[in-house]
């Protein structure tokens, strides 16, 4: 959660704010926030349920691809989404010059990366076979929700 995590994700956020920021950059940030957070619960999971070390690499790798993918679709939604549906302000980002997805690499750039990150998160899970079932379709819904 320190700087080399969520904090650390946050203040690069701040700092980007009323700026364009690379697409790198970006998933700089958001590795640090986001995938942070995801990949934390992936490890303590893999950790607790004694996977091995080539199933909990695979968990983070998991982890890394879907958190991205989940902030990518949250900036999609803040362009596509209706305010009563997504239970917040649509568009506030752009209103408050936040570099994003959307920003950065446009509308379809960014529908595109976020089914690209979604290739890559379910493909990791590929050690685990029909065991990942309920990981994969967790992941569908992250990336394919309308809120």
């Amino acid at each position: 959660v320190g700087f080399n995590g969520m904090v650390g994700g946050q203040a690069l956020d701040l700092a980007a704010e009323q700026q364009a920021i690379s697409v790198e950059d970006l998933r700089a940030v958001h590795y640090l926030k986001t995938g942070a957070l995801i990949r934390a619960a992936a490890e303590a999971g893999a950790v607790c349920g004694q996977a091995t070390l080539a199933e909990r690499q695979a968990l983070v790798r998991f982890a890394e691809a879907i958190g991205l993918a989940f902030q990518v679709t949250d900036d999609v939604l803040d362009v596509t989404g209706d305010s009563a549906q997504l239970g917040k302000t649509a568009g506030k980002d752009e209103r408050a010059e936040k570099s994003t997805y959307v920003s950065t690499l446009g509308l379809s750039g960014a529908q595109q990366e976020a089914e690209r990150l979604l290739l890559e998160a379910t493909d990791a899970l590929s050690v685990f076979g029909d065991r990942a079932t309920p990981l994969r379709s967790l992941a569908v819904a992250m990336v394919k929700r309308d809120t």
